[in-house]
């Protein structure tokens, strides 16, 4: 039986300053999301910008977050080190989150034997912690092969949030992970319908921290199995996401959710003239285009 199931919203972190969260604003977002139905939120993910933030600002976050959340909150603890994941896996721990994700020490490139190594023995440190997920992203760290996954999730972790892009690394991973009783998330929103439809639990959506009726309606039609339905909805998530790839990771995100009444703060970079009129063409565009797909995702029809 799988741990998580259904739509993860991946949270941006508002920001405050050069590093501080702004958790005013984080505390109305969880409003925001625990109005929805929904299933969890991941916090800290690449949506977060984790890498925006010190270990002891991080640390102060989830140490609070998991009261204040209405939803079960799923921590990614990763860090450049195995001691820095560890001990933010300790504090998430004792905080109370659902589940912890775990990506491969970021910035330099690994090999498979390497990554074996590094996640074994974070596996070892924390024999009594809530789920481990594996958190495989390979635009930004070392890709997890699918043999890897397996041998992993073998050696003792719940499952795997899986944002690679290539479909055939998703069928090879469920094929060698055969009948294991684990969880397969999506973490690639454009491959995310047909995952489900082929059997994966549930996603772990950027794109749901700005626009969750989105991602709950067309998990909805995928498993109810209305096909025309699932079909217009995934639609709309591919504009979204043609939108999304003309900015910086995770922009559009970010100046969707301020479009929508919530705070996000200052960006990590300053806008130069081109982004800024590529920025100015993007909330144009999103201010047209919602209220017609509030209307399509929140209709009862399925």
């Amino acid at each position: 039986m799988a741990v998580f199931e259904g739509v993860y919203s991946a949270a941006i972190s508002p920001r405050r300053g050069a590093d501080e969260i702004d958790l005013g604003a984080l505390w109305n977002l969880f409003d925001f999301l625990g109005s929805r139905p929904l299933d969890g939120i991941v916090l800290m993910g690449s949506t977060g910008e984790f890498v925006h933030f010190g270990l002891d600002e991080r640390i102060r976050m989830m140490g609070l977050a998991v009261k204040r959340s209405r939803l079960p909150l799923l921590i990614n603890v990763s860090h450049s080190t195995l001691d820095g994941a560890l001990q933010l896996a300790h504090a998430a721990s004792d905080a109370g989150a659902a589940g912890l994700l775990l990506m491969p020490p970021y910035y330099f490139r690994y090999r498979q034997g390497e990554l074996l190594g590094f996640f074994k023995g974070f596996r070892d440190e924390l024999p009594d912690t809530p789920p481990l997920l594996l958190y495989n992203i390979p635009i930004f760290t070392s890709a997890l092969e699918p043999a890897t996954i397996a041998e992993l999730i073998a050696y003792g972790y719940a499952g795997v949030k899986d944002s690679g892009s290539k479909w055939e690394d998703l069928e090879e991973t469920r094929r060698l992970c055969g009948d294991r009783d684990y969880t397969f998330l999506v973490g690639n929103d454009r491959l995310f319908a047909r995952a489900r439809a082929a059997g994966a639990q549930g996603v772990v959506s950027g794109v749901a921290s700005a626009i969750p009726e989105l991602l709950i309606a067309l998990n909805r039609s995928v498993c109810s199995g209305n096909a025309q339905r699932a079909s217009q909805l995934n639609r709309h998530l591919d504009e979204f996401l043609d939108r999304f790839d003309a900015l910086p990771i995770p922009m559009a995100i970010r100046e969707a959710a301020a479009i929508r009444g919530l705070k996000t703060g200052p960006s990590a970079i300053r806008p130069d003239a081109a982004l800024s009129k590529t920025l100015d063409a993007f909330r144009q565009w999103f201010s047209s285009w919602l209220p017609e797909v509030l209307k399509t995702a929140t209709s009862e029809r399925e």
